[in-house]
């Protein structure tokens, strides 16, 4: 198992990890098998989506902003980061990504990316890579 940090510097921020994440499959000398990413935070998020135009995750925050506002006078939760919560909730704190030959299998323009909800913060990622040497 392998444990890396990233450092977020605004209340939402994406970052692209899977260069992190491709090291902890490269280091674990799985050959054939799976590659689970998860964060054990309740305002951040995995998820994977084109890396390549980098527009596509400003788009992916700004719709989520117009969905779930950050300001909403009806929410409930005391510590004013419901909104956060929220988006960590619907977009899911890990993934799983077949890993053969040693590598991810992830499509051509995929990348793995950390979402920030209620930063700047320092969030840990946690990679398991379970399969055959």
């Amino acid at each position: 198992m392998g444990v890396f940090s990233v450092r977020t510097t605004k209340r939402t921020s994406i970052v692209n990890i899977t260069s992190y994440v491709k090291e902890e499959v490269k280091k674990s000398g799985i050959r054939s098998g799976f590659c689970v990413v998860y964060v054990p935070h309740t305002t951040a998020a995995v998820f994977i989506n084109e890396g390549a135009d980098p527009d596509v995750v400003r788009d992916i925050a700004y719709m989520l902003e117009r969905l779930i506002p950050w300001e909403d006078h009806t929410y409930a939760h005391s510590e004013g980061n419901s909104a956060a919560h929220i988006r960590s909730a619907i977009i899911g704190n890990s993934r799983v990504i077949p890993v053969e030959n040693g590598e991810l299998l992830l499509g051509r323009w995929e990348s793995i990316f950390l979402a920030e909800f209620d930063g700047p913060r320092e969030r840990k990622v946690i990679v398991k890579v379970i399969g055959e040497k």
